[in-house]
Order: structure tokens, then C-alpha cells, then sequence
């Protein structure tokens, strides 16, 4: 696989245009936090109903945690290397992940209101740390007003052109003969989809990606974009947002091929759940079928180092290489079973994986909890309550090996800008190169078993080198890389 500056060439005469991404993207290091069940903080009021913040997660119950819980924990997300926080939604709804939007201006009061998103952001501004909220446009819940209207007045509804109506009554409870008369997401109920034909509808949700970025945060993450099928549409919101902050992040919830979106015109990036499968599919040692079957996963299919190396070529060639640097890299979210579950707890196998994330081109995404271990499956369970009441829980080795790779990445622009390509990939031994300038690493991952691996690089000075992460040897002899890395472990090395 050629390296991404060497790809920029070709890619050129292929866009239309050149893409520009937001700068510190490329730099950052993201951890993503579901509000209901992070942390819950003294200073927020709270309804009295809630599950036990320790108890299984259920579907529909609250535990009850708030945004100054986040603000209470920055030192912990600073500690592992944190820059960037990714919230799922925070507006007022009715629901536990509060993608049922009731009120897309105001912050839901029992996450503490504007004013916790007021400190929250200020807190983090401080920190250096940017804030990333979830933008769910595609449809609302049956509590937004605008709904509500057209449940309580019918055809007569001053709003009845917002929905996709098709007769009366709604079914949006079941009444009358229980049939839906209106389009939904998926045909739930409860998520009336907007008419973005509406002009109205359009100014509306537009209104909403400006409101937030006026009051401070730094970009949106789109809840599948892909269903307001108008480019247009995103186009508009590319260019109000980039209006207000020309550094808004813009990352759409894309599970598959995404060229149309990235184009350079419309979203900055993905998540890249692509890029999830091809890691886990290489360090697994077992996949936990069918718990992946039950997610937008689908399958994560094992791969073989010469199998990880043609899945990543393909990942890293079908964008241009300004957009593969700003790719949302994760393992994980809330709408898949936690990593570790997908590997069937095997913790070395979840260090190798990370280890390898934050050696790739695109910003790293830790799913809140996976720094110390967390398992659970698909949804509800891989949405539990943070154990800060339990710290002797906690993988403490996992917290450490996270907090060294991150610190790897901030110290070297080759692993966050630089070229990047796999010159070998054999009997389940990768090395990855990552170049910038004189900044010159190779990543070795040992999936399998014992090898000594041999790889002809030029230019390079003969010597010893020490793993600057990880365990390992590397010797530079005559031209060519000698390399031993321990069975499932990863090294890093300076050439």
C-alpha cells in the first residue's frame, strides 16, 4: 500500500474540488460520552424515579447522570490523553438517550440545563478540549410541539406540512385502528420523521446547527444523515455551520461506503465503523457472533495479517487523504456491543486493538468505560452506569496502555499527519509506517504467534531500537528491518 502523501497525488486528478477538514481534528484524541450513565454530579436536581446507578441498564429507565458529571471527571478523561468529547444527544426528550428530541433549543434540565452546558464547555475551552454534540435531524419525537400541534388539531394543524401525513387518525399511539399514518424512523411511533421539502422544516433544523455553534460548541455529529436523502440540504448545513466556526467538525453516522457524503461539499468525516471491523476482525482471536449479528456490524469477518493489510489499503484509498485524517476511528459505541465483548473479553486482544487505532491515519475514539474494561453487549447493555464507586474493578493496565498511546500520538505528527503504509503483512505480524518529515515510526502488531520478521527498507541508519510503546526488538542491519515482537503484543518503534 502506497503511504497517504504519496496517494494525495492521484487522488487530486480524481476530486472536484479539495477537501478541508478542520485541522485540529487530525490532532485529536476523542472519547465519547453517553450522558444518562457517565457520571451524576450533587450540584443537578433530580427526579426521584431512577434505577441504581450500579443495576443493569435497562431500556427505558434513567440513572440519572448530567454534564456537570463530565466537568467533575476532566481530570480523569486529561489523564489518558482525552482532547475531544463526543456527547450523544443532550437536548430535552423523553427518553434515556434523548435521540426523542423534544425541545431542540434547551439543554435537557435533568442533564443541568444551558447553564451545564455553559460550564461544561468553558471548563473544557480551558482544558484545550473541544465538544462535539449529537445532532438528530432526520426525525423528532411526538412530545417536539410541532408534532404535538398536529395531534391535537389534525388537518387543521399549522403544522402539518413539517411531517410526512398520510391520513387521520395518526396512530401515533394507537389509536383508532392502530395503523400509522405517517412516516417514522424504522415505523417506531415515537420518531415522527421531518419533511425536509418543507421550506420552513429546513430553516428550522439549520437554525439549530447555527443556535449551538453560536453558543460555543465545536462541530456536530449527524444522526443518520443518510435518510434526509438531499445533498443539497447538507450542503446548506456545511456552509451555515463553516460560516459561523470554520473549524466546526462535521462526522455523519455512515456505516458503510460513504463517498458521496465525503466529497469534500458535505461532511468532514465518518464514523468509521469500517475501520472498526477490519481491527477487530485482525487481533480477535474469537468474535462473539452473535452479539455482533444483533448490531449495525453486521459480521466482523477474521482477517489475516495479508487480509488486515488489503481491508485497511481499501479503507485509506477510497477518501481523499484530508478526509482519511479526519475519520472518527472507534471500536465501539453505543449502538454496538463494547469491544471487549466482541472479543470475548480477551483484554490483550482489546490493547492490541487500541494500540493499532491510535497508530492509524484519523482521530481515535474511546467508547466511555472501555479505557477501564467495561464489557456489555448490544443495546441496553453496553450503555451501563460508569463504576466510579468501584475502582478496584477497574483494568488498570488497560487505563495504562491507553494513556501511552495517546501520549505517542500527541508527541509524534507521523502518527497523526504523516504518510502511512503497511510494508508487511505475514503470518499474522503487520508493520505499519507512519512518516512526517524526519519523524519516522514503525508500528509492529503480532496477532499470532512467535516470528522474527525481516522487511527491506531504505535510507535507513543500522542500529538497535528500543520500543518507544510496547515490547519488542528491531535491529536495522544492511537495508533491512529485523523486527520480534511477542506473541499479541504490539511495538513502536523510532527508524
Amino acid at each position: 500500500m502506497g503511504g497517504v502523501s504519496d496517494y494525495l497525488a492521484v487522488y487530486h486528478g480524481a476530486m472536484s474540488m479539495q477537501p478541508r477538514t478542520p485541522d485540529w481534528v487530525k490532532h485529536a484524541v476523542f472519547y465519547q460520552v453517553f450522558p444518562d450513565r457517565f457520571a451524576r454530579s450533587e450540584r443537578v436536581p433530580k427526579p426521584t424515579n431512577l434505577e441504581p446507578w450500579e443495576a443493569p441498564p435497562t431500556v427505558h429507565g434513567y440513572k440519572g447522570g448530567d454534564l456537570l458529571g463530565v466537568v467533575e471527571r476532566l481530570d480523569h478523561l486529561q489523564s489518558f490523553g482525552v482532547t475531544a468529547l463526543y456527547f450523544n444527544p443532550v437536548f430535552q426528550s423523553g427518553a434515556n438517550h434523548r435521540y426523542h428530541t423534544h425541545d431542540y433549543f434547551r439543554v435537557d434540565p435533568m442533564l443541568g440545563g444551558d447553564e451545564a452546558l455553559r460550564e461544561l464547555l468553558d471548563a473544557a475551552h480551558e482544558r484545550g478540549m473541544r465538544v462535539v454534540l449529537d445532532g438528530v435531524f432526520n426525525h423528532a419525537s411526538r412530545g417536539i410541539l410541532q408534532f404535538h400541534d398536529v395531534l391535537e388539531n389534525g388537518p387543521a394543524s399549522a403544522y402539518l406540512d413539517w411531517w410526512h401525513v398520510e391520513g387521520f387518525p395518526l396512530g401515533a399511539y394507537g389509536e383508532g385502528d392502530g395503523e400509522l399514518r405517517y412516516s417514522a424512523w424504522w415505523d417506531l411511533p415515537a420518531l415522527p420523521k421531518f419533511n425536509t421539502d418543507t421550506p420552513a422544516v429546513r430553516e428550522f433544523l439549520l437554525s439549530v446547527g447555527e443556535h449551538w455553534l453560536r453558543f460555543g460548541i465545536d462541530g456536530w455529529r449527524l444522526d443518520v444523515p443518510s435518510e434526509i436523502d438531499d445533498d443539497e440540504f447538507w450542503r446548506e448545513f456545511r456552509r451555515r455551520c463553516r460560516a459561523l466556526n470554520p473549524e466546526a467538525y462535521i462526522v455523519g453516522e455512515l456505516w458503510g461506503a460513504a463517498e458521496r457524503w465525503l466529497q469534500g461539499d458535505q461532511f468532514d468525516a465518518v464514523m468509521n465503523y469500517q475501520v472498526t471491523k477490519t481491527v477487530l476482525g485482525y487481533v480477535a482471536k474469537e468474535i462473539d457472533d452473535a452479539e455482533v449479528a444483533r448490531s449495525g456490524y453486521g459480521k466482523v469477518p477474521s482477517l489475516s495479517a495479508q487480509g488486515f493489510k488489503k481491508a485497511l489499503e481499501r479503507e485509506l484509498t477510497r477518501y481523499h487523504p484530508e478526509i482519511a485524517q479526519a475519520q472518527l476511528n472507534l471500536l465501539g459505541s453505543h449502538d454496538t456491543p463494547r469491544a471487549l465483548t466482541v472479543l470475548r473479553e480477551d483484554r490483550e486482544a482489546l490493547r492490541l486493538a487500541y494500540g493499532l487505532l491510535f497508530a492509524l491515519p484519523g482521530a481515535p475514539c474511546v467508547y466511555y468505560g472501555d479505557e477501564i474494561g467495561l464489557a456489555g453487549g448490544h443495546d441496553p447493555g453496553c450503555r451501563q452506569g460508569m463504576p466510579w464507586g468501584r475502582e478496584e474493578s477497574w483494568d488498570r493496565e488497560t487505563l495504562r496502555w491507553l494513556s501511552d498511546v495517546a501520549a505517542l500520538r500527541h508527541a509524534h505528527p507521523a502518527l497523526r499527519t504523516g504518510s502511512a503504509e503497511v510494508v508487511y503483512a505475514h503470518h499474522g505480524v503487520v508493520m505499519l509506517r507512519r512518516r512526517e518529515g524526519e519523524d519516522d515510526l514503525l508500528v509492529v502488531v503480532n496477532a499470532d504467534g512467535e516470528h522474527a520478521s525481516h522487511v527491506a527498507l531504505e535510507g535507513l541508519r543500522d542500529g538497535e531500537r528500543k520500543a518507544l510503546v510496547g515490547e519488542g526488538e528491531l535491529r536495522v542491519q544492511g537495508g533491512r528491518v529485523h523486527a520480534r515482537v511477542p506473541a499479541r503484543r504490539l511495538g513502536v518503534f523510532a527508524l
